[in-house]
């Protein structure tokens, strides 16, 4: 198995335990409080997720991706501002509106056409990166590259949402209690628009959501339809979606995924795994698994050394 399956399975490993927990629906506080210092920041053995988490400013760097997107960092990231004409910033507390610059055009573009095609106010924008990437303490095993984006699937509210609305609100449950299906009180033709908006724009590479989005968009879908092939089944993902952005040119130290090439993805084979009963419905194990060591530093690619000891970019 090469590195990049290797990394791919452990992906997914990690979204399947973080996707029990709806880390995306937690509240946050508006009561900022920095984390405390390390006694011992040089310890080898530290999680990197430790060090990072600490960052609240971006490397006084050129912007630049460094490493695969569960594993790796980003140089010199881009903040998308916390409001816009078509979208809003949720989960302020946790600052992870930052991204590589490309990612950050793309959704003030899909904000407006979200705007336009899906008649939304805009959108409501969750997890992006940290400001130098790098793992992170609660939440993601991925985002770590600044070329992931979660999208809330509740249209932006039609007016400026407070500091506190941002960490107490959640999102709209789109899947039926079954798991079988969307909820047909919630699901809407807008939502359909908003995600094959995100699916059109070329520079995004897949599209994760429900497996019960994924069953209703192949069912709703018309005209040209080759973007479902970016939409992928993902456990979770029930109220929101997640996008990835391919490797941005000129970045060589950027590890992408190879695009989907299974077609729409669309038939019954492709989606019968995801209904299964036992994946719908796991059994806890009759041991809880032993926690994995935290990643460290060491584990990280070689440049994201320097981008965790740059100076903070000015604001």
């Amino acid at each position: 198995m090469n590195l990049r399956a290797i990394l791919l399975l452990a992906f997914i490993s990690a979204e399947i335990v973080n996707a029990t927990a709806s880390f995306g629906q937690e509240k946050g506080s508006v009561d900022l409080r920095p984390l405390p210092p390390l006694a011992h920041p040089n310890d080898p053995k530290i999680g990197a997720k430790e060090l990072f988490g600490r960052k609240v400013l971006p490397a006084a760097m050129p912007s630049r991706v460094i490493g695969f997107y569960a594993k790796g960092c980003i140089a010199g990231a881009e903040a998308l501002p916390i409001n816009g004409d078509t979208w809003q910033v949720m989960r302020l507390s946790r600052n992870r509106n930052w991204a590589h610059p490309e990612l950050v055009k793309l959704l003030e573009r899909l904000s407006a056409n979200a705007h336009k095609d899906a008649g939304w106010p805009g959108i409501l924008v969750g997890d992006m990166s940290q400001p130098r990437g790098g793992p992170m303490i609660t939440g993601h095993a991925s985002h770590q590259v600044g070329l992931d984006a979660d999208i809330w699937l509740t249209p932006m509210p039609n007016r400026q949402l407070s500091p506190g609305e941002r960490e107490e609100m959640s999102a709209v449950m789109m899947v039926r209690r079954d798991r079988l299906d969307i909820d047909p009180h919630v699901w809407t033709p807008g939502h359909l628009a908003v995600i094959r908006d995100a699916a059109q724009e070329p520079r995004v590479q897949r599209i994760f959501v429900n497996a019960a989005i994924k069953k209703a968009l192949c069912r709703e879908a018309n005209g040209d339809r080759s973007w479902l092939s970016k939409v992928r089944p993902m456990y979770g993902h029930d109220y929101h979606f997640h996008i990835r952005m391919k490797c941005p040119s000129g970045n060589g130290e950027c590890e992408s995924q190879p695009d989907p090439t299974e077609g729409e993805g669309c038939r019954a084979a492709d989606l019968a795994y995801w209904f299964k009963d036992s994946v719908i419905h796991p059994k806890p194990p009759k041991q809880p698994p032993k926690p994995k060591p935290p990643m460290t530093l060491a584990q990280l690619p070689a440049a994201c050394r320097p981008v965790l000891s740059a100076p903070d970019a000015k604001q």
